[in-house]
């Protein structure tokens, strides 16, 4: 309480004080790109739908994907996924502390198991679509 009997409110901004530290700003930059792993969300929902509706749905649906506003539209949800998951790699170590007996491993040890994960399903997916 200040002395006027008034509770304390420190003035923030409405908009933009994420902008004055580079700890918020990647903070705000891995929260939008939320929005772009929900919008790849919702493109395999449709791809679902356009599945069942049948053969001339489904090629439609592909032919939209493969055209030029389609394969930017992937590259930047591609961009925005890489860049989410390595941010969220990087934070793993200070949400999900692992404890061997008295010691807590180091948190290089963690964000490496975490990309050698990411590296191998990679290579599984590929290996299982054909690529190789």
């Amino acid at each position: 309480m200040s002395a006027n009997g008034k509770p304390y409110v420190r003035e923030v901004s409405r908009y933009g004080w994420f902008l004055r530290n580079p700890r918020y700003r990647r903070y705000m930059a891995r929260e939008v790109t939320c929005v772009f792993i929900g919008l790849h969300a919702l493109i395999l929902l449709v791809a679902l739908k356009r599945l069942s509706e049948g053969r001339e749905a489904w090629e439609a649906f592909l032919h939209n994907l493969t055209g030029p506003a389609g394969v930017v539209l992937q590259l930047v949800i591609l961009a925005f996924a890489v860049y989410h998951s390595t941010s969220w790699f990087n934070v793993t170590p200070k949400a999900m502390p692992v404890q061997i007996g008295e010691q807590f491993l180091p948190g290089a040890v963690i964000v490496g198991a975490h990309y050698a994960a990411w590296l191998i399903a990679t290579v599984a997916v590929l290996f299982l679509a054909g690529a190789f």
